[in-house]
């Protein structure tokens, strides 16, 4: 039996409203076809600002998964996770903009939130997509190594300036900083540029921390070449480790294209990959710190028998763990209860703008083998506990 299964305390923060609506909600994701015309029809009436539509969501997908439509709502949240030791990743849930002001007004946005993230406990890390402060192609075009344009060297000049003034904000005001994974084919630049701040601010401690996605070929041997060259140059790592969150995309990319599928080629050499990721990050704490970004409670409970094994307290520095808003409350209010480091992702933004960050929440549910089922069965025992009570 799962030391997971506690509902009573996975779901200390929810009524029994709440519950019967997520239940209703992971009962209608449940269904493949229904979420995908579902998904289409949303993205259709949001678009076109159906204001009905608006309030359904955000009385359904929205509650589930974002904290507000700001910061400042959704401290609300905050405060009320951090009662059960769980701490709030703020995370600016607008997608697929591509204009330079929009790029100028999400960096804005990120200072702010390192300036409210600044000696509050609650909110231990800050991070933000690199496709938030630069359009997807100008980081394929580095990645590449092709000649740029002067137009693009300009617009990369902007994209590396907007890295520097958050990390330079970020390490003046001891917040750590994370930089999410995107897209492999413009993963390469991103790399190397959070390589350079890494470089750069993190001479003390881990202030600036890189996403590697272990879905993908290739990170092993990635991560010892990073470490290796921290040696040499003296500078902390810092990763959030995830599975990952493309591998459609990546596949069918690869496919149509005709290059090798970056992917690993099941899901166990996922899990193996993520697995090995653990080690190299417990035999390597004099120089790398780690966030284990995870729904899967077999690599939750490896980390935290390997901690258990080398004698590390359970509120290591240097080992967190986390999972997304409205998912996977029996593995975070579990590790809040025993007072490990664990946080939630949480999204926040206006209805309309988040709604691409909602339908990839539903269709992972959907993809995810086993992940809605688990939420509909836990979520059904704690109301059928509640009914007994």
């Amino acid at each position: 039996m799962s030391i997971f299964n506690n509902t009573q305390i996975a779901f200390a923060d929810k009524t029994d409203s709440q519950l019967k609506k997520a239940y209703w909600m992971f009962k209608a994701i449940e269904q493949p076809l229904l979420t995908k015309f579902g998904i289409s029809a949303l993205n259709f009436t949001v678009t076109n600002n159906f204001p009905f539509v608006t309030d359904v969501v955000k009385n359904t997908l929205f509650e589930q998964f974002c904290g507000g439509e700001t910061r400042e709502e959704s401290m609300k949240v905050v405060k009320q996770m951090f009662k059960h030791h769980v701490g709030s990743i703020f995370d600016y849930a607008i997608e697929g903009k591509a204009e330079e002001k929009v790029f100028d007004d999400t960096c804005e946005e990120i200072k702010q939130n390192i300036k409210f993230a600044e000696g509050n406990p609650a909110i231990p890390f800050v991070v933000f997509k690199p496709t938030g402060f630069g359009r997807i192609e100008i980081y394929e075009e580095i990645g590449r190594k092709v000649e740029l344009t002067n137009s693009q060297k300009q617009e990369w000049e902007r994209v590396v300036n907007r890295f520097n003034e958050v990390c330079q904000m970020a390490y003046d005001r001891n917040v750590v900083l994370m930089v999410d994974a995107e897209e492999t084919w413009m993963q390469d630049s991103t790399d190397d540029l959070v390589n350079s701040m890494m470089e750069k601010y993190n001479t003390q401690r881990a202030i600036i921390w890189n996403t590697v996605q272990m879905y993908r070929k290739g990170r092993l041997e990635y991560l010892a070449k990073d470490l290796e060259r921290a040696k040499q140059k003296n500078y902390f790592l810092g990763y959030k480790f995830v599975r990952g969150a493309y591998m459609e995309k990546e596949r069918a990319r690869a496919a149509a294209m005709n290059y090798p599928d970056p992917i690993q080629p099941t899901k166990q050499a996922s899990d193996d990959n993520y697995n090995s990721a653990i080690d190299f990050v417990l035999q390597n704490l004099d120089k790398v710190s780690a966030f284990f970004g995870t729904h899967n409670e077999k690599s939750t409970e490896l980390v935290m028998n390997k901690m258990q094994e080398m004698g590390l307290p359970h509120d290591h520095p240097q080992i967190h763990f986390g999972q997304l808003y409205g998912m996977s409350d029996n593995i975070t209010y579990f590790l809040g209860a025993e007072k490990y480091n664990v946080c939630k992702y949480l999204p926040y933004g206006p209805v309309k703008d988040v709604v691409p960050y909602l339908t990839r929440r539903a269709q992972e549910n959907t993809s995810v083998a086993g992940q809605t089922g688990r939420e509909l069965g836990l979520i059904q025992k704690e109301l059928e506990r509640r009914k007994g009570r």
